[in-house]
């Protein structure tokens, strides 16, 4: 850890404000966090990484390198980010017209995981341990574990909390699915899955 800090950062990253950085959080090379960004405890931030300010990272989240979390994003706690995942925040930029005010924010429920160079436009709201596959292109809101991949992104099955897909289908007529390798049992919920709470 470095001294009273409580957190890592590799001599060359550039921390405008240690104050807002959880406790055993590791920085690497050539990252900036700039004054105003938030960063939780026990998080992995890899090189090349820009969190701005207003961005919003939360605890146990993992960010490979070249990454940029910019004003109005909000990782939820222990997301993933893959190397060169592209957020956004403005949905229609043009260089001569001001937007600062325009942003639409974009919020990465508990436990997702973003595949690499995957792009999220802004303004959507990836759901509960959703995946999203390397190089997809979403463009709207994400149900709870859902998978999606492809450009445009396209909803292609359901993910367990575990990062496993889910064998069978989730349809009119079968009330319940379980997972093959954890166990976890999930419901049919409002178009979508929720994961049935253990006795």
């Amino acid at each position: 850890m470095d001294g009273d800090r409580g957190f890592w950062a590799h001599e060359t990253a550039c921390i405008d404000d240690p104050g807002t950085i959880g406790e055993g959080t590791r920085i690497w090379h050539f990252s900036h966090i700039a004054k105003g960004a938030t960063v939780g405890p026990r998080c992995s931030i890899g090189q090349n990484v820009y969190i701005a300010p207003g961005g919003v990272v939360g605890a146990g989240v993992k960010i490979q390198n070249n990454v940029s979390v910019y004003d109005g994003i909000t990782l939820e706690d222990s997301v993933f980010c893959g190397p060169s995942v592209v957020f956004t925040n403005v949905f229609n930029p043009r260089s001569h017209i001001s937007r600062k005010h325009e942003y639409r924010p974009t919020l990465v429920r508990h436990g997702t995981t973003i595949g690499a160079n995957a792009t999220l436009l802004c303004g959507i709201t990836i759901g509960r341990f959703a995946f999203i596959g390397a190089g997809a292109v979403v463009t709207r809101d994400v149900p709870d574990f859902a998978l999606i991949t492809g450009n445009p992104g396209r909803h292609q099955g359901w993910m367990c909390r575990c990062g496993v897909k889910l064998k069978a289908p989730v349809r009119a007529g079968r009330k319940r699915v379980r997972c093959q390798t954890c166990g976890t049992e999930y419901r049919g919920h409002g178009g979508g899955l929720a994961e049935v709470e253990r006795p």
